[in-house]
Parts: C-alpha cells; sequence; structure tokens
C-alpha cells in the first residue's frame, strides 16, 4: 500500500466525487479510479460504493479513511518538522477550540503571530468533548477546554479564569437587582446552548437541585445567536462572561449574581504529556506559560 493511494482515497472522499478529486489532484479521472481500485485490491475490501455517485463510503471505507486521516497527520507532522529544521521560523501551528474557546486564545495569538509572522496558525472548531483525544490523535497540536482532562496523556495548563454570567435585556425587571435566587427564574424562558458542555449540566444540575422549573423553550447553536435573542427581550440566559464583555460594558445586557450559581470556569490550554512537539507548538505553549506566570 502507497501512501499516495491513502491520500488520493481521502481526496475522492472529501470531495465525493471522482472528477473533483482529479482536478484537485491535477490527475486524470482514470488514474484516480485505478489508484482506488489498486488500494482496495490491496485491501481485499470495496472502499466506495459504486451504486452510488456521491462517494459514499463502505463500512470498510469508513475505517480505512479514519486511519487515512491519522496517515496524513502524521505525514504534516513530519513535514512540519523538516520544515523547522531549515527554519525556527515557519511551520503550521493547528489549535483546536470550540466557539467561546476561540475567544481565550486571541491575546496569545496576537502575541506569538508578532514574534513568529512566518507561522501560520490555524484555530479549528471543535466541540470540547472531542478536543482531548483529536489531541492525542494528532489531528490537533493543543486545544483549548474549560475542564481538566483526566487522561495521564495529556498536560494541561490554566490560561485564563472565567465565570458563566446570567444576562438579561438592561430592561428586564431583573436588570437592577443586585442578586436573585435560582428560585426567581421559574417562570423565565431560558434560551440555552444546545451542545453538551460541562457548564450547561452545572446550570442543569442546579435547576434540578433546588426543584426549580427550567424552562428551555429555545435552544441556538451558538453563543452570538443567545446574546442576539436576550437583547430582542427574548429571554435570559447563561453564558461563558468572557463572551460578553463588551455587551455588557456598552449597557447593552445587564448581567445579574444568581445565589445558588456562582460557577466559575478555568480555561485549559491541552498538551500531549510525551509526544515530541512541534517548534511552533512548543514556542506557543512557551509564551502563554510566560503570560500565565507574569
Amino acid at each position: 500500500m502507497e501512501l499516495s493511494q491513502l491520500n488520493i482515497f481521502l481526496t475522492v472522499a472529501s470531495e465525493k466525487s471522482f472528477s473533483r478529486a482529479a482536478q484537485k489532484l491535477l490527475r486524470t479521472q482514470p488514474a484516480v479510479s485505478l489508484a482506488i481500485q489498486r488500494l482496495e485490491k490491496e485491501l481485499g475490501e470495496k472502499v466506495l460504493d459504486r451504486s452510488l455517485k456521491d462517494g459514499t463510503l463502505t463500512d470498510a471505507g469508513k475505517i480505512v479513511f479514519e486511519y487515512a486521516q491519522k496517515f496524513d497527520n502524521l505525514r504534516r507532522e513530519l513535514k512540519n518538522a523538516l520544515t523547522e529544521l531549515r527554519s525556527q521560523h515557519t511551520g503550521k501551528l493547528i489549535i483546536g477550540a470550540n466557539e467561546s474557546g476561540a475567544l481565550y486564545l486571541l491575546t496569545h495569538i496576537q502575541k506569538f503571530h508578532a514574534l513568529y509572522p512566518g507561522v501560520k496558525i490555524e484555530v479549528r472548531r471543535a466541540l470540547s468533548r472531542n478536543i482531548p483525544n483529536d489531541v492525542l490523535d494528532n489531528s490537533l497540536d493543543l486545544g483549548v477546554v474549560s475542564y481538566r482532562p483526566g487522561d495521564r496523556n495529556l498536560h494541561s495548563i490554566v490560561i485564563y479564569h472565567d465565570a458563566v454570567a446570567f444576562i438579561v435585556h438592561p430592561e428586564h425587571r431583573f436588570a437592577q437587582r443586585k442578586q436573585i435566587s435560582i428560585r426567581d427564574l421559574g417562570d423565565e424562558t431560558v434560551i440555552a446552548h444546545n451542545i453538551p458542555s460541562p457548564y450547561r449540566q452545572i446550570v442543569l444540575d442546579a435547576f434540578q437541585k433546588h426543584r426549580v422549573s427550567l424552562n428551555m423553550d429555545i435552544e441556538m447553536p451558538t453563543v452570538e445567536t443567545i446574546k442576539k435573542l436576550v437583547q430582542s427581550q427574548m429571554g435570559v440566559a447563561f453564558v461563558p462572561r468572557m463572551c460578553v464583555q463588551s455587551e455588557l460594558a456598552a449597557g447593552q445586557l445587564a448581567e445579574i449574581p444568581v445565589k445558588e450559581l456562582p460557577v466559575a470556569r478555568k480555561i485549559h490550554l491541552v498538551h500531549p504529556a510525551h509526544r515530541h512537539l512541534s517548534h511552533a507548538a512548543r514556542a506557543f505553549l512557551d509564551l502563554v506559560k510566560s503570560s500565565a506566570t507574569s
């Protein structure tokens, strides 16, 4: 089996088309088809469902696709390592983060880019629960999560201290209160984030513990859309404070402490405990560590 065959297979599977894959690879379509046939012959399994025209993977193809991605990640790591041997000021850094996690990186990215302008930085949107495994699988160099992973193969450092903020419209009946109780929220429409997270679970558990009705009649996929709905007086919400700092400062939203929910959040930068880090990843990690101690 040749790595080039796996690369061609990855491209066909990603593009869902032999013709588009051929264009992307600068090859003829027959050459791409031949490479897939040779791969299937060596594996003894069909990897693409030929009865469909959209590049649908067979069950065997799904397994091959997963391992082909790992090979591709290793190839990228090898290429970056060799590039960095020639120059420590080039390379690529891939960091995984969810929507709010990306915000915690902004200051560090600005400093890093000023020091290493030749390093390409890519922040990939990822589910927080998947980030530790993606780091271990080499899909990511580093990851940002709001919890400390329990895997001994990962190390983490705290890069930010945040909290969960309860936000309302400035004209809401709670807006002028210095504090409220969770029992005051039984009649409120809580606009919820529909992606599972540790802070979402803490809020759910608190309502259940205090036996307060939680009316999550509206659930949204992003914090940005949640903020917009609260500003439209559609309801109230619990969000990371970092995500609403500008709106709070501008008076577009109001934050009120909830007595039973003083939820602190420690934001962690996760990295492999034993695997060699690229020069770019090591430099970024060192920069973050120095910022945390200064």
